[in-house]
């Protein structure tokens, strides 16, 4: 393993226990030599996430879209920024540019991405893990929904075991000893 993609909020929510999971993350990831791939801002979630690698050594490689760097929240000490013209643009960056894909809480953004890899999953364009860290039972609802879509009869349970699921950073078998 050695370029991770994660998904995650641009903003920090109110939650501190996510935000911590974000710091260890990172620590993890530069300890452990992987390189962090994601949206590229210095705000909220991916802001800490970035932050963190960072201040642990490791590298960070940010994608992003014109849209959002006229919003001035371009982070500005990353290892490499690579500047896409839209959002489908980074997306396909994130999703190609990776040996893993992981999803931290988020919002829209989050969920279309992580749903655009689980597309792709589905068929058989990536081989990649598609892991959903679902620190705090932040995303308990979601996996109901989707447990729903299998029960009845939308989604094959095998796509269902596509994305998998662990509840802290830790767990994660790429960041072990």
């Amino acid at each position: 393993m050695r370029r991770i993609s994660v998904f995650c909020g641009s903003r920090k929510g109110n939650d501190q226990l996510i935000i911590s999971q974000a710091e260890l993350l990172g620590e993890l990831l530069a300890k452990k030599g992987i390189e962090l791939v994601y949206g590229g801002t210095r705000v909220g979630i991916m802001g800490v996430l970035a932050d963190s690698v960072l201040a642990h050594g490791g590298t960070v490689e940010g994608i992003m879209p014109a849209l959002i760097e006229e919003k001035r929240i371009a982070h500005e000490s990353l290892t490499k920024m690579i500047q896409v013209s839209n959002l489908e643009e980074r997306k396909k960056r994130l999703i190609a540019n990776c040996d893993a894909i992981l999803v931290l809480p988020g919002s829209y953004g989050t969920m279309d991405e992580m749903f655009n890899a689980l597309a792709y999953k589905q068929l058989d364009k990536i081989q990649k893990p598609v892991i959903l860290l679902n620190i705090g039972r932040f995303y308990d609802p979601l996996l109901l929904q989707l447990d729903r879509m299998v029960t009845a009869g939308f989604m094959p349970e095998r796509f269902r075991r596509s994305l998998q699921v662990v509840k802290d950073c830790r767990e994660l078998d790429f960041l072990g000893d």
